[in-house]
């Protein structure tokens, strides 16, 4: 082959790239058809952070670039479909069976304004084909007899709608037909993930809200277990990770600051071996009192409710780390910091805000840590000396980055409470439980890979307790016991400084044992 032969064969390699709208019209699209950038990424096999990208400033490229192109194609078909008025085709209207051929080399073009797609009304430029055999719909999943492009659908949106909306729908939604792959990459359609994403939703309706997202889930799960709520529970544990960032890609529509979810990460945060842990010290509380006042008394061991849920509004960075050394502690900023912490002398009667360390000497903290230790070396109550800081890897920051995925969490824990709702009082803990555990190093998420928030919320919520015994202690409590998030273990009127129940400000009797010495006269 010559020269110019080889060039001659790359030339005609060489295609048009599919046109795509403008990066705000992406979004747009999207959200009208209440996809979660989740749920984009994995049908084009992306990460979330790749589809914010393409609908900020970047372009997709390739074969990614045509499936991107089709699917946002069909949404603006979708959209124009559903929001055209109600009206009788007249005569003239009636699409026909056998349009001619559109001109070699053509492909329809997608434009920043809504235009008839693949789902809309089909145009005299769309290769148009009549089936022998009807085959799903790619829009409803109802059988159709004409593909488009190489995709079974319906010719007339009517006629999708009114499938869609006569037909009973499928129980699970993890057997509703999938969109096969593009005529063009030769491969079969994509196969279910098997991960479950709740009940169908009808795209182009008005958001139901977050709250809505998690009642339809258990309705959905109730349904299809035919009311056994065990069953329906352990389906809704199960799924609880995709549902949780399902629930937070809701309450993120619109929000101020855009996630980045895979950034790079300094070597501090990685795990040294595949089973070992990474460097940051989290500051559990793992602690017992030394010595009980003289004499017999009724402990009460207190359960912290929601621990994890209430450390969800904490200083999150926003976006990639970066280094510093020397530095004093930004407040704007929030991040993991290398500190030297200072002497704790008050053991006897309250744990060390650090936790229980083995070895001396510096270590890796998160925010909460070193907020705490610097609150409590101030002036209100001087507990201790400052720390100091060595370096430092941090971003601008937000404490209410998760509130409204908190907010959402919480509200529907309260009303599960209220109406005595364990199905959702357990899916509810387990969204926010598991979103926190997988955020980091795990295999159970993929879709956010943010181990420095996975260690400061677990680092906030031990921070909490401690500031629980801490406000136990001046309220003239005898503190026995902390352990973990949730633990604390008293001696007093412990009612007059906290309230009791289920909420997340209240706290709920674990246990009641006695503890202490029998003083003189006793046996």
């Amino acid at each position: 082959m010559s020269d110019f032969d080889a060039i001659d064969s790359l030339l005609a390699a060489v295609g048009p790239q599919a046109a795509l709208p403008a990066p705000e019209r992406r979004r747009e699209l999207r959200e009208y058809a209440r996809l979660s950038k989740a749920q984009v990424a994995r049908a084009l096999g992306v990460s979330p952070s790749t589809v914010a990208g393409w609908e900020k400033d970047r372009d997709p490229a390739d074969e990614t670039r045509t499936k991107y192109a089709y699917l946002l194609d069909g949404l603006a078909a979708k959209l124009v479909a559903e929001t055209a008025p109600e009206t009788a085709p007249g005569p003239e209207a009636a699409p026909t069976d056998e349009p001619p051929a559109p001109p070699a080399g053509e492909a329809p073009a997608l434009t920043d304004a809504p235009s008839p797609g693949p789902a809309g009304p089909v145009e005299s430029g769309d290769d148009v084909e009549t089936l022998t055999t009807p085959e799903p719909c790619v829009l409803c999943g109802h059988p159709a007899r004409h593909q488009v492009e190489g995709f079974a659908q319906h010719l007339d949106p009517a006629d999708c709608r009114t499938a869609a909306t006569t037909a009973t729908p499928p129980a699970n939604p993890a057997t509703t037909p999938v969109r096969p792959a593009a005529p063009e990459t030769g491969k079969p359609p994509a196969r279910p993930s098997g991960r479950s994403q709740g009940p169908a939703r009808h795209a182009f309706q008005e958001p139901a809200g977050p709250a809505d997202l998690i009642r339809e889930s258990v309705q959905g799960a109730l349904a299809e277990h035919h009311g056994d709520v065990d069953a329906a529970t352990a389906a809704l544990l199960k799924r609880a990770i995709p549902d949780a960032m399902r629930l937070l890609d809701e309450t993120r529509k619109g929000a101020r600051y855009d996630i980045v979810a895979h950034p790079w990460i300094p070597d501090v945060l990685r795990k040294q071996t595949s089973r070992g842990p990474d460097q940051i010290w989290e500051a559990r509380p793992k602690w017992t009192r030394h010595e009980l006042p003289p004499g017999r008394h009724e402990v009460t061991a207190l359960d912290i409710n929601g621990a994890y849920l209430s450390a969800l509004k904490t200083h999150l960075p926003l976006g990639q780390l970066e280094h510093s050394t020397g530095l004093t502690h930004d407040r704007r900023r929030a991040g993991v910091h290398l500190i030297t912490p200072p002497a704790w002398e008050h053991e006897a009667i309250l744990p060390n805000p650090v936790g229980n360390r083995d070895e001396p000497g510096p270590l890796w903290v998160t925010e909460p840590t070193l907020r705490l230790l610097l609150r409590l070396s101030g002036p209100r109550y001087g507990l201790c000396a400052p720390p100091e800081v060595h370096e430092s890897y941090t971003s601008g920051a937000t404490e209410n980055l998760l509130e409204k995925f908190r907010i959402a969490l919480k509200d529907a824990r309260d009303t599960a409470i209220e109406r005595d709702d364990e199905v959702t009082l357990e899916y509810v803990k387990a969204m926010y439980s598991k979103f926190v555990s997988t955020m980091g190093e795990s295999n159970y998420n993929r879709e956010l890979y943010r181990p420095d928030w996975m260690h400061i919320i677990r680092s906030q919520a031990f921070a909490n307790l401690w500031l629980k015994a801490l406000k136990a202690h001046d309220e003239g409590l005898t503190v026995v016991r902390a352990m973990g998030t949730d633990e604390l273990h008293v001696i007093g009127d412990w009612r007059r400084v906290f309230p009791e129940g289920r909420g997340v400000t209240e706290v709920k009797v674990k246990d009641t044992y006695t503890a202490g010495t029998a003083g003189e006269g006793e046996e």
